[in-house]
C-alpha cells in the first residue's frame, strides 16, 4: 500500500494535469461500470432467488407460437393432477388489484390500500416462503391471509401482526402468517396472499383469467409433461359444447425465462430485453476501455517528457526492469485511486434522482462480489494501460532521447490516432443510439391516438362513488373549467392488452378485446363513429348490451351494424384508435355498454375532461376536493392522462435515459483524451508553430492546421460507426409495432455534435500556442 501511495504521489507531483485527467476519466468509467452491472445483476438473476427456480414453470396456452399466459381454472386443475412429476401447482389471479381495508392499532382505526392476489394454498409449495410468524398452512383456512414483513411493519409498527384483522367492505381477513419479503427481481409480489374462493369458475372452461405455475421433481421430466397431458386428457365427459378444449395446445416456460420472453399475450410479469442487456454489457466495457485507452494515450504522450530522466537513471546504473516495474506500479496506483473515487461517485449517484433510472438497489454493500470484481478490473486496467508505455518508454537509445523526436514520430502519432479513433467510433454509435431511443419515446407519447388525451384528468373510483355517479358528476361540473365526465372499466393506453373475448358471429369464432365503457364515453373522448351510431343512454337498459367495434374487427370478421353477438347488438364502427401500447399492433376491439343481464357493470375509472384554456391545477384541486366529499378516507390516484402514458413507457424511458447518460460519459471521456493529445501536440510543435508564424501564417491558419487532423479522424470514425449504429437501432425498433422513422439527420446531428465539441477543445487548447511570441517559441526549442 505504501508503494502504491508513493507512486501515485510521484505521478501527481510530476505530471499533475495528466494524472488528474486520467483519474477523472477512470473514476467515472468505473462508477458507470458498477452502476450498469447493478442493473445487469438485477435482470440476469430475475427469479433466481427461489431455491427451486430451475424446477418451476409457467403453463401457457400455445397459439401458433404465441403463449397466452392466462388459462382457465379447470384446465389448470387437470394439468396439475396429470403427472406424478408435478410436485406442486397453483393458479394466481393476476387481476387481484388493491385491497382497501382498515386495521386497529392502539385503539385507532387506520385505513390502508395494499396489493392483494388470490392463490391456491399450494402456491407456497411452488415458491418457498420464509415465514417469520405463523405458517403457510394458514392459507388452507377460510379468510386467513399471509402478508410480507414490510407490510406488517407499515400496519402495526413493531407489534406482532399475527391474528390481527383486516376489515373492508364485504370482507374480513385474519392475518395467519408474516413472510420475509422477496427481492424486487421476482414475479412473486410482496403483497397480501388470500385463499382462492373454492367455487370460483371451477368448471368454467372458457374463463381464461388465471396464471398457472407448477414445480416438477426434475427439470428433465418437464420435457414430456405437455405430451403426457394431451395424451391422457379425456374431454369426452365435457360434452359437445366443450369439444374445442381437446384442441388446446400447452407449453411450459421456465421461471428464469419469464422475465425475457416476448411472444406472449396477457403477460403482466416485468420484462427486460436480452438485447438491451447485451448493449448495456457492451457499453460498460466500452466506457472502461475508452478510459483505459486515454490512460495509455496520456502515458505514451508523456514519453518525451520522461525519457530524459529515465535515460539519466540508466546511465547512473538503474536496472531497466526496475524502471519498467516502477512505471507499471505508477499506472496501477492511479487506477486504484480512480477505483476508490469511482465507489464514491456510485454512492453520490445513489443519493440523486438519477438512481431511479435503474430497477436495482443502488447500494455498494448489496453487491460485495461486484465491488471486489471491479477492484480486480481496476488493477488489470492499470496493468494493461501501463504495460505498453512502460516498456516503450524505456526502450529508446540515448541518441533518440537527445533528439527528442519520439513524440512526433510517425509510429507514435499513428498509435495515438488509432486509440483515439476507437473512442470516437464508440461515442458516435452511442450518441446515435441514444437519439433514436429518445425519438421513439417521443413518438409513442406524442403521436395522435385517435382520441383526446390533452386536458384530461383520470382517477380511480370506488363502489361508494359508483353508487353516486350522477351526484359526483354534477359536483365536478360545479367548477366552470370541467367540460364533461365519463366512466369506463379499463384505463386506455395503460397496457399492451385488455380483456379478451371469444364469441360467435354468424356461426364463426371471433376474438376481440372488449373495453366496457359508459354510454357517454365516445362523445367525451371525441372518438367519431364512422358507420352506424354512437352509444345512447337507453343502451344500458338493453338485456345483453351493445357493441361499437373498430374498423380492424369489421374488416377482419365482416361485421355489420344491426347484427348481434350473443344477443348484444353491433350499433356502429369507429376508426382504429390506439387503445393499447405502441408495442403491439391494433387488433380487433370493441367498446361495450353493459346490459341489464351481464355479469359486469361497475367502472373502475373516471375520465374528467377539462375545457381548453382552463386552469389545470385548479381543476385538479377541485377533483380531489370532490372525491373527498364522497369518500374522504380512500387514497384516490388522481393524475393527468399524460402520466398514464409516461407510466406505460417507463421501461423504455429509463433505458433511453441510461443509454444517453452513458453515451455522454463516453463522449466526455473521449474529449478528455482529445484534450490530453492536443496538450501534447501543442507542447511539442512549438518550434513548428513559431516558424509558421515567422513565415506569415495567421492564428486562424495554425488553428485550422490542428483541427484538420481531428476532422479527418472524425470523418473516418463516423463512416465506420454509422452502419454499426444503424444496424443496432433497426434491431431495437423491432420491439415496437409502431416506430419512428430512421431519420438521416440524426446521424448528421451526432457528427456535428461531436465535431463541434472536438473543434472547440482543439481550438481552445491551441489558441495560446498559436498566439505566443514566435521568437520565444523558437528560442525555447
Amino acid at each position: 500500500m505504501k508503494t502504491i501511495i508513493k507512486n501515485f504521489l510521484s505521478a501527481l507531483r510530476r505530471f499533475k494535469m495528466a494524472t488528474v485527467l486520467n483519474i477523472l476519466g477512470l473514476s467515472i468509467a468505473f462508477a458507470a461500470f458498477i452502476i450498469i452491472f447493478m442493473q445487469l445483476d438485477y435482470d440476469w438473476n430475475f427469479d433466481k432467488c427461489h431455491t427451486n427456480s430451475d424446477r418451476i414453470y409457467r403453463v401457457e396456452i400455445n397459439y401458433d407460437g404465441t403463449g397466452q399466459v392466462v388459462i382457465s381454472r379447470p384446465l389448470s386443475d387437470r394439468f396439475i393432477a396429470s403427472s406424478p412429476h408435478i410436485q406442486a401447482g397453483s393458479i394466481v389471479n393476476p387481476w387481484g388489484g388493491n385491497l382497501y381495508f382498515s386495521v386497529d392499532r392502539d385503539g385507532e382505526q387506520l385505513n390502508f390500500l395494499e396489493p392483494s392476489v388470490k392463490v391456491y394454498p399450494e402456491f407456497t409449495d411452488v415458491f418457498e416462503f420464509e415465514m417469520l410468524e405463523g405458517v403457510t398452512a394458514a392459507l388452507q383456512e377460510p379468510n386467513k391471509v399471509l402478508i410480507p414483513q414490510s407490510m406488517a411493519k407499515r400496519l402495526y409498527g413493531n407489534a406482532s401482526a399475527m391474528d390481527q384483522q383486516l376489515k373492508g367492505e364485504n370482507f374480513s381477513y385474519t392475518i395467519g402468517g408474516v413472510y420475509k419479503d422477496f427481492p424486487q427481481n421476482t414475479v412473486v409480489s410482496n403483497c397480501i396472499y388470500a385463499p382462492f374462493p373454492k367455487d370460483e369458475n371451477l368448471q368454467n372452461w372458457g374463463n381464461n383469467n388465471y396464471v398457472l405455475y407448477v414445480r416438477v421433481d426434475n427439470p428433465k421430466n418437464s420435457e414430456h409433461l405437455v405430451e403426457n397431458f394431451k395424451k391422457n386428457f379425456d374431454t369426452s365427459a365435457l360434452g359437445s359444447d366443450y369439444a374445442w378444449v381437446a384442441g388446446i395446445n400447452l407449453r411450459l416456460t421456465p421461471l428464469p425465462e419469464i422475465h425475457f420472453v416476448t411472444d406472449t399475450v396477457y403477460d403482466s410479469a416485468p420484462k427486460a430485453s436480452k438485447q438491451t442487456l447485451l448493449v448495456l454489457f457492451g457499453i460498460a466495457f466500452i466506457i472502461v476501455a475508452i478510459a483505459g485507452i486515454n490512460f495509455t494515450n496520456f502515458s505514451t504522450a508523456l514519453t518525451p517528457v520522461r525519457i530524459k530522466g529515465i535515460n539519466t537513471q540508466k546511465i547512473l546504473g538503474a536496472d531497466e526492469s526496475a524502471l519498467r516495474l516502477s512505471l507499471l506500479m505508477e499506472a496501477v496506483s492511479i487506477s486504484i485511486v480512480s477505483y476508490l473515487l469511482g465507489l464514491l461517485l456510485v454512492f453520490l449517484f445513489s443519493l440523486t434522482p438519477m438512481a431511479s433510472l435503474i430497477n436495482a438497489e443502488v447500494s455498494l454493500l448489496a453487491y460485495p462480489s461486484l465491488i471486489l470484481g471491479v477492484g480486480v478490473l481496476a488493477i488489470l486496467t492499470g496493468l494493461l494501460a501501463g504495460l505498453y508505455p512502460s516498456y516503450y518508454t524505456t526502450s529508446f537509445s540515448p541518441a533518440l532521447v537527445l533528439k527528442g523526436g519520439f513524440g512526433l514520430s510517425p509510429k507514435g502519432r499513428q498509435l495515438r490516432n488509432v486509440l483515439i479513433s476507437i473512442q470516437f467510433i464508440s461515442s458516435f454509435a452511442l450518441i446515435i443510439g441514444a437519439m433514436f431511443m429518445y425519438l421513439q419515446n417521443y413518438y409513442m407519447q406524442n403521436t395522435p391516438l385517435g382520441y383526446d388525451k390533452d386536458e384530461l384528468i383520470i382517477t380511480n373510483v370506488t363502489n361508494t362513488l359508483n353508487k353516486s355517479q350522477d351526484a359526483f358528476t354534477n359536483q365536478l361540473k360545479t367548477f366552470a373549467g370541467i367540460e364533461n365526465v365519463t366512466f369506463a372499466e379499463p384505463l386506455l393506453s395503460s397496457s399492451d392488452q385488455y380483456m379478451g373475448w371469444g364469441r360467435k358471429y354468424r356461426d364463426k369464432d371471433i376474438q376481440f378485446q372488449c373495453l366496457p365503457v359508459d354510454y357517454s364515453f365516445l362523445k367525451v373522448m371525441n372518438i367519431n363513429v364512422v358507420q352506424g351510431r354512437d352509444f345512447r343512454e337507453e343502451d344500458k337498459n338493453t338485456t345483453s348490451g351493445v357493441y361499437i367495434f373498430n374498423e380492424k374487427a369489421r374488416d377482419m370478421y365482416g361485421l355489420e351494424t344491426g347484427e348481434k353477438i350473443d344477443d348484444g347488438e353491433i350499433v356502429g364502427f369507429i376508426p382504429d384508435v390506439k387503445f393499447a401500447s405502441f408495442r403491439t399492433e391494433v387488433t380487433p376491439m370493441a367498446f361495450y355498454v353493459w346490459g341489464t343481464e351481464n355479469w359486469g357493470s361497475r367502472p373502475n375509472h373516471a375520465y374528467i375532461k377539462v375545457k381548453a384554456g382552463s386552469d389545470l391545477r385548479a381543476a385538479m384541486k377541485h377533483v380531489r376536493t370532490s372525491l373527498e366529499m364522497f369518500d374522504a378516507k380512500y387514497p384516490f390516484n388522481v393524475r393527468f392522462f399524460n402520466e398514464v402514458l409516461h407510466k406505460l413507457y417507463e421501461k423504455e424511458q429509463k433505458t433511453s435515459s441510461l443509454i444517453t447518460l452513458f453515451s455522454l460519459i463516453a463522449v466526455f471521456i473521449s474529449i478528455v483524451g482529445v484534450f490530453g493529445l492536443v496538450v501534447f501536440e501543442s507542447e511539442y510543435r512549438k518550434k513548428e508553430i513559431g516558424l509558421r508564424k515567422v513565415l506569415g501564417s495567421s492564428t486562424n491558419e495554425i488553428l485550422a492546421m490542428f483541427n484538420r487532423i481531428y476532422i479527418r479522424i472524425l470523418c473516418i470514425c463516423f463512416v465506420l460507426a454509422a452502419p454499426i449504429a444503424y444496424y443496432a437501432i433497426i434491431k431495437w425498433l423491432e420491439n415496437f409495432a409502431y416506430k419512428t422513422p430512421v431519420y438521416w439527420w440524426v446521424f448528421a446531428i451526432a457528427f456535428l455534435l461531436i465535431a463541434i465539441i472536438t473543434i472547440f477543445t482543439v481550438t481552445f487548447q491551441n489558441w495560446r500556442a498559436a498566439n505566443a511570441n514566435p521568437v520565444e517559441s523558437i528560442k525555447t526549442e
